[in-house]
């Protein structure tokens, strides 16, 4: 167990989005964030209170946990200070990145020295079995995206919450660090051997009652040249029932990828059906998400509006006008 409330640590972040693990803390667990520490440059705020180390141990921070999800997830030597200080103030660390806490010497001899912690929350704990394909009971939703980091968690967990506050039977499944982070639980999909992905996928969501939802936390993108393998995983593994499109709209490439344009909606919609009937044929597109933080009120309207009508499908930001009528869409 991670113990809370945390401090997250922004870093050095280049700009929010990078920050995606300890936004993610803030909007769906924040009762669990008590400050944040930023190195100087920084360029993520979570609108929280700047902590030093010996500020958060004093409102009772237990945990720092690095809410920085770089290219590469790697542990960066400018933050090394910062960490060892937090152990030695008596502060555990938590981490979903790549690079290992484990594996950093420093790291780990100064938990040792001073009785701490390091929780590497992206290690496969679980022998989890090669894919079958076999058919299982109860229902799926899966988030697939025009790209990385354009929602496909916050739409899981929006749809969860209200398929609750309905009185429905659902899980939220998370597969990526910030999932599990929030949740506790979950398969850190990205760090499992890729011949193993797809039947970790099933492990995480198997036979259900008939009437029970998985939501499936989505991963990368099928069209991004360097994550797509995660993505495809997730849709054979997780024989969806039920498809929602994620996307958004002011990005002008696939994220850190400058020479590659978004694909379409069309694109995602024809291209994700159709690898998802190879395993489910009864498999549906059912709505898009679309992140419109970026967007004005009126904007957001208008451009969810327009996709709509272009799609023939519900359109809505599920995280700021909320996920009613995507779950409505699923029955």
């Amino acid at each position: 167990m991670i113990d809370a409330p945390y401090l997250l640590f922004l870093g050095d972040a280049p700009d929010p989005l990078a920050a995606k693990v300890a936004q993610g803390i803030c909007d769906w667990r924040p009762d669990m964030a008590i400050g944040q520490f930023r190195l100087e440059g920084c360029k993520a705020d979570m609108k929280l209170t700047d902590m030093t180390i010996a500020e958060a141990v004093e409102a009772g921070a237990k945990t720092l946990v690095i809410g920085v999800a770089n290219r590469g997830g790697v542990v960066s030597p400018l933050w090394q200070d910062v960490l060892i200080e937090a152990l030695a103030s008596g502060m555990d660390i938590a981490s979903g990145l790549h690079n290992l806490l484990r594996d950093e010497p420093a790291l780990v001899e100064a938990a040792r020295a001073h009785g701490r912690t390091l929780h590497d929350v992206r290690i496969p704990t679980v022998k989890y079995p090669i894919a079958s394909g076999v058919k299982r009971t109860g229902k799926r939703c899966l988030a697939v995206g025009t790209d990385c980091s354009v929602g496909k968690m916050y739409t899981a967990l929006a749809m969860d919450a209200e398929m609750r506050e309905r009185g429905m039977k659902c899980t939220f499944r998370a597969t990526g660090q910030t999932g599990i982070l929030i949740t506790g639980d979950g398969v850190p999909l990205d760090a499992v051997i890729a011949d193993f992905m797809a039947g970790a996928v099933e492990w995480l969501t198997p036979d259900n009652d008939a009437d029970h939802w998985d939501l499936i936390e989505g991963q990368g993108s099928l069209f991004h040249a360097s994550y797509s393998g995660v993505t495809m995983a997730l849709v054979h593994g997780g024989q969806a029932d039920a498809l929602i499109l994620c996307h958004e709209p002011t990005r002008t490439h696939m994220r850190g990828l400058p020479d590659y344009d978004l694909p379409t909606l069309e694109d995602l919609r024809d291209t994700a059906l159709h690898l998802a009937r190879r395993v489910n044929s009864a498999c549906e597109v059912v709505g898009i998400s679309i992140n419109t933080a970026a967007l004005s009120d009126a904007e957001a309207e208008k451009y969810l509006t327009e996709v709509e009508a272009r799609m023939g499908l519900p359109a809505v930001d599920p995280y700021r006008h909320g996920a009613t009528r995507l779950v409505d869409a699923l029955s």
